[in-house]
């Protein structure tokens, strides 16, 4: 009896310590985790949201970059956190969609080993070529695709990356088998495109736009349904008659599994604030990020909206035959 009692009190001790450390959240720095390196897309909105989390928060909020393995490695450190708040993941559609299918033995499970906290933003990927491929549009693509395949190679930021599977779409929508040149983050990538290397990439839209824009590389397709108003003269996949070309990435926060509910509300209101700055939005749309909408920024609809994305991964990851050890 005198063991249980005590046990319950230390119980309750905790329990009270825990609610009062939430109530004062947050008190020190925190850590928002990006699973990719320096300087790529997911970076670059990281960034702009920890600035403006900072000072609606009143604790600075460092981003502490952590690559490798089609980011599994930053995300099972987040994972393993302590379900604080103070250590949270930004993590994207590669790490909490694609991969659980990829892999055949992923690092964590992403439904269960997270606290969902937001959904962010979403980000087209679009499909870029060297700039002296002949060819000006998706159709003559897939024709000169189709007739020198032997001799062609993509690229991409790693693979299991989501530059990688949006290749992936576009060899399967095509019906050829290019090479894969997997590289070490998007940077090397994109100079080995520019200086012919390799033949294309389905990069993220806020990586590519800049060489667009300076006719450094040709953009072929937006690979979502809609046009993208950081690129309005680019045409989807869709609209130039392709039907299965569909591919994109997404920018979401989460916590540690067992996270405290007013932890998770407090980081949601201060990211739904973020996102809702005319100045984020300004930075982000100019990135080639689409701000969700309000409903979209929920807890809740991000926990579904990852089961629907891993499951929607699925069928084109298994049609493909890509498997990751």
């Amino acid at each position: 009896m005198i063991k249980k009692a005590v046990l319950g009190a230390a119980a309750a001790v905790f329990a009270f310590v825990a609610a009062a450390s939430a109530q004062n959240f947050p008190s020190r720095q925190m850590t928002m985790i990006i699973p990719f390196a320096a300087g790529g897309p997911q970076d670059g909105i990281g960034r702009i949201v920890a600035q403006r989390m900072s000072e609606i928060l009143g604790q600075q909020v460092i981003v502490e970059n952590v690559g490798g393995a089609g980011g599994m490695i930053g995300s099972l450190q987040a994972s393993r956190a302590t379900p604080d708040g103070y250590t949270f993941l930004l993590a994207s559609v590669g790490t909490h969609a694609q991969n659980q299918t990829l892999y055949k033995k992923p690092a964590y499970n992403s439904v269960t080993d997270f606290t969902p906290v937001a959904l962010v933003a979403e980000t087209p990927i679009v499909l870029i070529t060297r700039a002296d491929l002949p060819a000006n549009n998706l159709q003559e693509f897939i024709a000169y695709s189709k007739a020198n395949h032997a001799k062609m190679s993509f690229g991409s930021a790693g693979a299991g990356s989501a530059t990688h599977l949006g290749c992936v779409v576009v060899n399967t929508a095509m019906g050829t088998d290019i090479v894969h040149v997997p590289y070490k983050g998007t940077g090397p990538a994109m100079q080995d495109l520019l200086g012919g290397r390799i033949d294309f990439l389905c990069e993220i839209l806020n990586t590519a736009k800049p060489q667009i824009d300076a006719g450094k590389v040709k953009a072929m397709a937006i690979m979502t349904k809609e046009r993208s108003p950081a690129l309005p003269n680019v045409p989807t996949a869709l609209e130039q008659g392709v039907k299965d070309m569909e591919a994109y990435t997404w920018s979401a926060v989460f916590l540690p599994k067992n996270a405290p509910a007013d932890v998770v509300k407090k980081l949601n209101d201060a990211i739904v604030k973020t996102i809702n700055t005319p100045s984020v939005r300004e930075h982000l749309t100019k990135l080639g990020a689409q701000v969700v909408s309000n409903d979209r920024a929920t807890p809740e609809y991000l926990g579904k909206f990852v089961k629907d994305e891993i499951e929607k991964w699925a069928g084109p990851i298994k049609k493909s035959g890509v498997s990751i050890e």
